[in-house]
């Protein structure tokens, strides 16, 4: 009996140990060798392991299976437009961009900051530059026009109102004038120079006069032809020919006539001075940005990242063929060596595979109890 027993515990230990090492084996195999080795011209059998000779195929069914089954444009598009993923980007941005709000540098600062080539000089010539350019445009789109083509109907209608009033205004003012004292001055002069152009006649008329009285009996007689409506008339009659006149003329008759280089400069030096892009580009960032900031960080920065990432997810598709996501997971499994493809593998099984190694002694003991019972029998 003590015979038939130390038997059987020798045959269990053996096919324990048999099984435990074959299969601890198997799995050292799966990786090692890490290359092929040689006797002469002939390649050891099994060399090098499993992995390491069919490294480029796991490669290429890595990168399908990350592309197919891992990362897929629709779990990408899923995850970018999943409100905790947004809500946490717009909580990114909004300390990122917290300081920028709130920042004392100034805006010439953040451009050499960023590496933004702009300056006020490089501005200013583009603002010079912007004016010669449309003022040129301008005078050449104009040039072949009339003054009636050119102005606008209401401004049209706006001078046309306004002739009765300057006739008014010209009557009023003419009145004020020869009844000033200067007025009757200017009168009694040219009264006394229209009689000495007479000659004998007019020294007559003066003394039978007087000087005074004929400058006297005059004014009011002007200041009565001014007032006259049909004064008046002639001179409504006369602006309001002159204004249609005025309206059939080409406008390079007044156009030709102007300085064209000393107005645009005189153009670009006032719109320079009062744009004062220097005096801007010198303040804080601040300055321009905290008076919107509650309005950008509560209204806009959500609305732009749900725009971006509605626009991201739309484009995930055609950004993954254009990255050749799975020859990127090919080439980057082909770079590991095989002990770091060992390691990883090891590292994800090692549990597993201390596992496979007892299951094999397991296995291995039971079929020595099984070889042993069989022995014992055919003894």
């Amino acid at each position: 009996m003590l015979d038939a027993f130390i038997l059987i515990l020798f045959m269990v230990l053996i096919g324990a140990l048999i099984g435990g090492v074959t299969n601890s084996l198997a799995i050292k195999m799966l990786f090692r060798p890490y290359r092929a080795y040689y006797i002469g011209k002939f390649k050891v059998p099994f060399t090098p392991g499993l992995i390491p000779k069919r490294r480029g195929e796991l490669a290429e069914q890595l990168g399908k299976m990350v592309v197919d089954h891992l990362i897929t444009p629709e779990s990408l598009q899923k995850k970018v437009m999943n409100d905790d993923f947004q809500r946490d980007v717009t909580h990114w941005l909004a300390e990122e961009l917290q300081p920028v709000f709130t920042s004392d540098k100034t805006v010439n600062e953040w451009l050499d900051i960023l590496q933004i080539p702009v300056s006020s000089d490089r501005l200013n010539e583009w603002l010079e530059e912007w004016v010669a350019v449309k003022m040129k445009d301008t005078k050449a789109a104009y040039t072949s026009k009339k003054l009636e083509e050119a102005l606008p109907e209401k401004w049209q209608e706006k001078v046309e109102e306004s002739i009765p009033k300057l006739v008014d205004f010209i009557a009023n003012r003419a009145e004020t004038y020869f009844t000033s004292p200067e007025g009757k001055m200017k009168v009694k002069i040219m009264i006394d120079d229209f009689l000495k152009e007479r000659g004998m006649l007019g020294n007559m008329l003066g003394m039978f006069l007087g000087n005074t009285s004929v400058a006297d009996k005059v004014q009011p007689e002007i200041v009565k032809f001014i007032k006259h409506e049909g004064t008046q008339e002639i001179l409504f009659n006369l602006l309001t020919k002159e204004w249609s006149k005025l309206k059939q003329m080409q406008l390079n008759e007044f156009i030709d006539r102007l300085p064209e280089e000393d107005l645009i400069q005189s153009v670009q030096a006032s719109l320079v001075k009062l744009v004062n892009i220097e005096g801007h580009l010198s303040k804080p960032l601040r300055t321009f940005l905290e008076p919107h900031k509650d309005s950008f960080f509560h209204k806009q920065l959500p609305r732009w990242v749900d725009r971006g990432t509605d626009l991201l997810s739309k484009k995930i598709p055609n950004l993954m063929e254009k990255m050749h996501l799975q020859h990127i997971v090919q080439e980057q499994v082909e770079s590991f060596s095989v002990g770091r493809l060992e390691e990883l593998v090891l590292g994800i099984s090692r549990r597993e595979f201390k596992m496979i190694t007892y299951l094999g002694a397991l296995l291995g003991g039971v079929i020595g109890i099984v070889q042993g019972v069989i022995a014992l029998f055919i003894s």
